[in-house]
C-alpha cells in the first residue's frame, strides 16, 4: 500500500559562517522516511543532528536540496516557504518536541495542549469549538498515560511526565511529521523507555513520519531505520537485532 505521508530530503545542504570560511553543517543530505516510521539519527556532538532537524522543521532554510513533504493534502517543498507559511506549517502540518519540554509554567497539562491548538487563532469562534478542543486535548493526555494528571502544572510533574505532555502536545493538531530532539536525554533508564515505547506507538497510531535525534543506543533496533551523522555527511547504519534475554 503507497504511504500517505512521505517525507524526502534530496541533497541538502547547509554551511555556517566560521571565521573566514564556512562550517558545513549538512553535506547533501539525502533521506526518505514514510508515514508511520521512525528514522533515528545518531553521531556524535556537533556533527550536525540538531541542524537536520532545524531544517526539517522549517526552523531555518538550507542554501541548496529539497525538503519534500507529501501529505493527503499538499505536496510542500519545506525548504522552499517564507517564514509566514513555515510558522502556519509548525502550528498545523509540523509536531516538534524539543529536547527540554519548555511547557508553560502557569499552564495545567490539558491547557498546554489547548494552547498549542489556538496558536494563530485571534478568536475562538464557538463553545463548540472549544469543547472539541478540550475533548482533543484530554484524549491524547490519556493516550500518553497523564488522564490522571490533567489539572497539574509542569512544577507538579514528573521530568517524564513533563515529556510526555510535550509529546501530547505536538500532537495536538494531527501533524504529519514529527521532529523529535534527544527526547530521552534528561530521564533514567525506566523513565526513557517509557517515553522510546510512547513515541513508538503515537507515530504508527498517528502515521507521521518521525525523524528521531538520539545519543542513546539502546532501542535503536526497533526503529524502521537508523542513520549516522559525522560531519554533516548522513549514512545508513545497520544496527544488530537485540540479543534475546534467556533466563
Amino acid at each position: 500500500m503507497t504511504p500517505t505521508t512521505t517525507l524526502t530530503l534530496a541533497d541538502v545542504t547547509l554551511t555556517y559562517p566560521d571565521g573566514t570560511g564556512r562550517l558545513t553543517a549538512l553535506d547533501r543530505v539525502n533521506l526518505r522516511v514514510c508515514g508511520g516510521e521512525i528514522a533515528a539519527i545518531t553521531g556524535p556532538s556537533g556533527s550536525g543532528k540538531s541542524s537536520l532537524l532545524a531544517v526539517t522543521a522549517t526552523l531555518i532554510r538550507p542554501e541548496s536540496g529539497r525538503v519534500r513533504l507529501v501529505t493527503p493534502r499538499d505536496t510542500i517543498d519545506l525548504a522552499d516557504v517564507t517564514r509566514r507559511e513555515a510558522a502556519a506549517l509548525r502550528r498545523s502540518s509540523i509536531g516538534i518536541v524539543f529536547q527540554q519540554p519548555n511547557l508553560i509554567p502557569a499552564l495545567t497539562a490539558v491547557e498546554q495542549l489547548e494552547a498549542m491548538a489556538h496558536l494563530g487563532q485571534r478568536i475562538i469562534t464557538s463553545r463548540r469549538h472549544r469543547c472539541t478542543t478540550r475533548e482533543r486535548a484530554l484524549a491524547l493526555l490519556d493516550s500518553v498515560g497523564l488522564a490522571d494528571q490533567r489539572d497539574k502544572r509542569p512544577a507538579q510533574l514528573s521530568g517524564g511526565q513533563r515529556q510526555r505532555v510535550n509529546i501530547a502536545r505536538a500532537l495536538m493538531n494531527a501533524p504529519s511529521l514529527l521532529v523529535i530532539d534527544e527526547p530521552t536525554s534528561a530521564l533514567d533508564t525506566e523513565r526513557g523507555a517509557a517515553v522510546i515505547d510512547l513515541i513508538l506507538s503515537v507515530a504508527h497510531e498517528h502515521e507521521a513520519a518521525t525523524l528521531l535525534v538520539t545519543h542513546d543506543r539502546t532501542h535503536l533496533h526497533r526503529m524502521n531505520a537508523v542513520y549516522q551523522m559525522v560531519d554533516g555527511r548522513l549514512t545508513p547504519e545497520t544496527v544488530p537485532a537485540a540479543a534475546l534475554v534467556t533466563p
